[in-house]
């Protein structure tokens, strides 16, 4: 009855605030098992991201869904309906340009359901995780959190191949853009380790898709900004968990020997497992406070690196952050093979840190940073982040214009660099790379502070993006960005390239009344009173 009546309540909010002609029966009738609510504190929950960057007006209503059908009678409701309304899902809210957001309609909260409101008394939630350990994969609900994800597979030894960085996020959320870590020059990106998916269409089709079952959506769905359908299932891939890692970071004061290891320790992905590194990344250091800072506490505080003392024109470093899985069991070997591999890269002698940890502590690192930003009020602020993929040809122009150009000596977060395989990536997927056998991830990853430093502003920090994308648009370096945020049909239309005509055809056949992600701003929702659709555009 409570259901009922919160159900009431939002359809009327619906029609008191867009004007609809809906009849109410039609969404009573749905029968589902979750929750639909109004609540204040769920409804301004629900307008928020990790960016803080956009404040559109809070959704109408969010459903708390106990099941696949019930996230597929809502899209199928919003589809079927004269006038229609918008739907988009949201895990833990960790975008950062409202992609998630929606204003004249519903959000689906798919992470954070098992705990949420009504679900309790119902004792209806979505599904646990079911680990097949012959199989070597995992079935997950799409609002799934990574973490939890890994804690339901170790029971079993196992783990997934492909991460990302901060492990805090939704299964659905990093599969409809590609999931990137340290792991993805081995791997591939965490949408090239899916068997299998659950995906409600804008039409509110609930459909199984893989390589052999409807894999035109399978593959339009992986890296398709949610444009498409709602993941609500996912198949995983599996592999034996390693129990320790080997962390090392070196220094580079050498842009070009910093990259050619990169690149080196890369192109060693077809050798054995211990004739190479399982986790490649790397970060610049542009301003000397930041070594030392919470995403480089790595470093002993007790002995503080220095730019100065190690680059004697006080320019810019580079570190390069490698790991070397392994078990107990062969802890004897790790020392050797861990030498060997670094006798062939040219960082700056002296500068080798090195810990060991268990493998869940390594992949959770992120998370523990956080804790400590959050003490101190630095988490929840505006992120104002750039991620680009940068093509391999011009990444010591980017480093010359941006690195060591546009930023100057002072930033105010990390800055991640490391390069990918493409032939890792499958490009039948949405997801769109620059057309170059290697292309490097740049990641800004700035917080905006207001502590009376204008170059921690949100302002700078906003303006100096815009700077960084018109100086490689002068530059010509044609860089693609990840976690996309356009405005215009003719930015979208160009960061699709020879993809956009096929992106716009399956949106046309799966969602047609560009009901999902409309936060995303690549479709306008199309709701004409009359039977005739017509195609619209941002």
């Amino acid at each position: 009855m409570a259901t009922k009546l919160l159900l009431t309540f939002a359809i009327c909010r619906l029609l008191v605030t867009v004007g609809l002609t809906l009849d109410p029966t039609e969404l009573l009738l749905l029968g589902v098992d979750g929750q639909i609510s109004v609540d204040p504190t769920d409804v301004e929950t629900a307008s928020l991201d990790f960016g803080l960057l956009t404040r559109p007006a809070p959704p109408l209503a969010v459903l708390h869904p106990a099941s696949a059908q019930d996230i597929a009678q809502l899209v199928k409701a919003a589809y079927g309906s004269n006038f229609g309304f918008t739907v988009s899902a949201r895990g833990h809210g960790h975008s950062i340009n409202g992609q998630a957001q929606t204003a004249n309609g519903v959000v689906v909260q798919m992470s954070g359901s098992k705990r949420g409101g009504g679900l309790q008394a119902s004792g209806r939630k979505p599904p646990e995780p079911r680990v097949w350990p012959g199989e070597r994969y995992v079935d997950v609900w799409g609002g799934e959190l990574w973490i939890d994800v890994l804690r339901s597979t170790l029971e079993y030894g196992l783990a997934p191949k492909s991460w990302t960085d901060y492990l805090y996020l939704s299964v659905g959320g990093t599969l409809s853009n590609a999931g990137i870590s340290g792991q993805a020059f081995n791997h591939g990106p965490q949408i090239s380790n899916v068997h299998e998916l659950d995906v409600v269409t804008g039409k509110g089709d609930l459909l199984t898709c893989s390589e052999e079952q409807n894999s035109e959506l399978f593959h339009a769905v992986l890296g398709g900004l949610g444009q498409f359908g709602i993941i609500t299932r996912a198949r995983i891939s599996l592999e034996p968990a390693p129990q320790r890692v080997r962390w090392i970071r070196v220094l580079y004061s050498n842009f070009s020997a910093f990259s050619r290891d990169q690149e080196y320790l890369i192109s060693l992905h077809a050798q054995p497992s211990s004739q190479k590194f399982d986790y490649v990344e790397g970060f610049v250091i542009v301003d000397e406070g930041l070594i030392n800072n919470w995403r480089s506490s790595f470093f002993s505080p007790r002995n503080p690196v220095k730019i100065s003392s190690l680059d004697p024109n006080g320019g810019v470093l580079y570190c390069l952050e490698i790991t070397k899985n392994y078990q107990e069991s062969t802890a004897s070997t790790i020392d050797k093979e861990v030498e060997l591999l670094l006798k062939k890269l040219n960082f700056i002698p002296a500068t080798v840190f090195t810990t060991d940890l268990l493998y869940v502590d390594f992949l959770d690192r992120v998370h523990k940073a956080e804790l400590k930003l959050r003490s101190k009020g630095l988490w929840e602020v505006p992120h104002p982040w750039l991620n680009l993929f940068v093509p391999k040809s011009k990444i010591a122009d980017f480093d010359k214009g941006v690195f060591k150009g546009i930023l100057g000596n002072k930033t105010s977060g990390p800055i991640l660099i490391y390069p990918m395989n493409k032939n890792k990536w499958d490009h039948r997927s949405s997801a769109v790379t620059p057309d170059e056998d290697v292309f490097y991830l740049v990641a800004l990853l700035r917080s905006a502070l207001d502590n009376g430093e204008e170059t921690h502003s949100l302002e700078y920090l906003s303006n100096q993006n815009r700077r960084i994308l018109r100086f490689c648009n002068d530059a010509g370096i044609n860089v693609k960005q990840y976690l996309p945020h356009y405005t215009t049909h003719e930015e979208w239309m160009d960061h699709f390239g020879n993809k956009w005509d096929w992106f716009y055809q399956m949106k046309m056949e799966l969602d047609p009344r560009h009901i999902l992600a409309s936060g995303q701003q690549i479709f306008t929702p199309s709701f004409p009173s009359s039977s005739k659709m017509v195609a619209s555009w941002r």
